[in-house]
C-alpha cells in the first residue's frame, strides 16, 4: 500500500468520492446532524484538495483510505480521515496520521486537531489510544447539545542537534 499526496495529476475524485461515503456510511443512523460527507461531490473533493493538503491511501490500484489537513494558527487541522470499512483495523488509519504528524512538523504546527462526532464513541477511544486529548466539546449551528468533539494531539518538539 502506498500514500501519495493529492496533487493535480489526480482525477480518480468520483472514486475518492465513493470511498468517503463508503467510510462514513456506518454513522448515516448514528449522528445528528447528518455527515458533511453527504454533501461533498466529486467537484467540491477537487476544490477541497485544491484549498487543503489531500493524501490517498492506494492498494493495488484501489483507492483504501485518505486524509484531508487544514494548517491553523496552532494547529493541523485533521478532516475526512477516511478509510474503506474492509481496510479498518489494519493501521491504515494510523498510517495516515503519521503523515498528518510529519506535515505539522514540516509547517512548524506543535499539534493536530480533528472533531468527531459526541455518539462515535469508539472514535474517541481510537483516538485517545493514538495520543490524542478531548478538548473541547461544541454544537453544531442550530443545536442546543452537544454533536461533537474537539480532540487535538501535541506533537513532540523537534530536537535540535548543537
Amino acid at each position: 500500500m502506498r500514500v501519495v499526496p493529492l496533487d493535480q495529476t489526480f482525477t480518480r475524485w468520483d472514486e475518492l468520492l465513493a470511498l468517503i461515503v463508503a467510510s462514513f456510511a456506518s454513522m448515516n443512523d448514528r449522528i445528528d446532524p447528518p455527515s458533511s460527507a453527504l454533501k461533498l461531490t466529486a467537484e467540491s473533493l477537487a476544490e477541497k484538495a485544491r484549498a487543503e493538503i489531500g493524501h490517498v491511501a492506494i492498494d493495488g490500484e484501489k483507492l483504501a483510505g485518505c486524509l484531508f489537513l487544514r494548517p491553523e494558527a496552532d494547529c493541523l487541522y485533521v478532516g475526512k480521515l477516511a478509510v474503506l470499512p474492509e481496510a479498518q483495523g489494519k493501521g491504515l488509519g494510523r498510517r495516515l496520521l503519521a503523515i498528518a504528524e510529519e506535515e505539522a512538523a514540516a509547517l512548524g504546527l506543535p499539534a493536530l486537531r480533528l472533531e468527531t462526532r459526541i455518539e462515535l464513541t469508539d472514535n474517541h477511544a481510537v483516538f485517545a489510544a493514538w495520543g490524542f486529548s478531548r478538548t473541547a466539546e461544541k454544537a453544531h449551528p442550530g443545536f442546543a447539545r452537544t454533536t461533537f468533539v474537539e480532540m487535538r494531539k501535541v506533537l513532540a518538539a523537534p530536537t535540535r542537534v548543537t
